[in-house]
């Protein structure tokens, strides 16, 4: 799972994906059991790193880029942090990209998945407050340079940071005015970029975007009931998290649909989403203990997967429970 607080950012260069350290080690392990290598996995076995904009590019107030949520989550409530830290510089990846792909080279790894600053793009959230050349011409070169030392880019388009802007003006991923928005802002990424990028993630997370930033209050927007322990200024626990993240499911089909329909055929490549769960097992083998681990799944995972995959069926389980709360 891909790093989720700001301070994790501050700890070194790269994030690093634990099994390339056990790649990198000769030594047979505790059980005597050889050790891993790359010939311990199937031809095209991708091995690569990950990184998210606000986490680790720095440069918040250069090259024309806009104000995020976590900007202002991060200024108004560094209580909320671990360390009381913020993105304004992070690991300063926006001036030392290329040094970071060098490593990456060094490391011998095949991809690098990094997200956009929606707001590098489009300083004020959508079309009507122009496009950022500044931030097109930073993509472009960090794209570039890791083509050149044979590094796969992984694009995600949004990492949790929406823009601050279309916040104040409608409430963000709880207004469905944010679907075309969102639109908008992934097609100008995929009409600058789609040419050298073959991979495409819509949303990264949905679910931990809409609970720590909904349904708890710990990320931003700091969204949360009076009870919760985010101790929030305003909020829905019980209805926000499902409104938001229904947004972001529409705003993904939406998405795929414009690729699919207007720049595959051309740019050869793939568009989908990542999701997270945790995974549950029944305690016994019983009928309320299987509809119980059933139960869970579907509101961990279901509740974005189903979606996606069969928009019809919709997730069942959630329209049983939940009819008052779902949009």
């Amino acid at each position: 799972m891909a790093a989720v607080r700001v301070a994790a950012a501050m700890l070194g260069r790269l994030l690093l994906l634990p099994l390339l350290l056990a790649v990198a080690s000769d030594a047979y392990d505790g059980g005597g059991q050889p050790p891993i290598s790359r010939r311990s996995f199937p031809e095209g076995f991708i091995f690569g790193t990950a990184s998210s904009a606000y986490q680790y590019e720095g440069g918040a107030m250069e090259g024309g880029r806009g104000p995020s949520i976590w900007d202002t989550f991060t200024h108004q409530h560094p209580d909320k942090i671990a360390d009381r830290s913020n993105g304004d510089v992070a690991v300063d990846s926006y001036h030392r990209y290329k040094e970071d792909v060098r490593i990456m080279k060094d490391m011998g790894v095949d991809a690098y998945r990094f997200s956009i600053s929606w707001t590098r793009i489009l300083p004020n959230g959508s079309l009507s407050g122009g496009v950022n050349r500044e931030g097109i011409r930073y993509y472009n070169n960090l794209i570039d340079e890791l083509l050149l030392k044979g590094v796969q880019p992984f694009v995600t388009l949004f990492h949790w940071d929406s823009p601050q802007a279309l916040e104040d003006k409608y409430g963000g991923f709880l207004s469905p005015n944010i679907i075309n928005d969102y639109k908008d802002y992934a097609e100008v990424c995929i009409k600058e970029f789609g040419d050298r990028v073959k991979h495409w993630i819509t949303f990264n997370e949905p679910l931990s975007f809409c609970s720590t930033g909904y349904a708890w209050g710990t990320f931003a927007p700091g969204r949360c009931s009076p009870w919760e322990q985010g101790k929030c200024s305003i909020g829905d626990s019980g209805r926000e998290p499902y409104t938001a993240c229904h947004h972001q499911i529409l705003a993904h089909a939406e998405t795929v649909r414009l690729y699919k329909q207007k720049y595959q055929a051309v740019q050869k490549g793939k568009i989908g989403i990542t999701l997270v769960t945790n995974w549950f097992v029944p305690f016994s083998r019983s009928r309320s203990n299987d509809d119980a681990a059933r139960r869970a799944l579907d509101f961990m995972f279901g509740w974005c997967a189903k979606w996606c995959a069969h928009r019809p069926s919709g997730c069942f389980i959630l329209a049983l429970h939940l009819p008052p709360r779902i949009p």
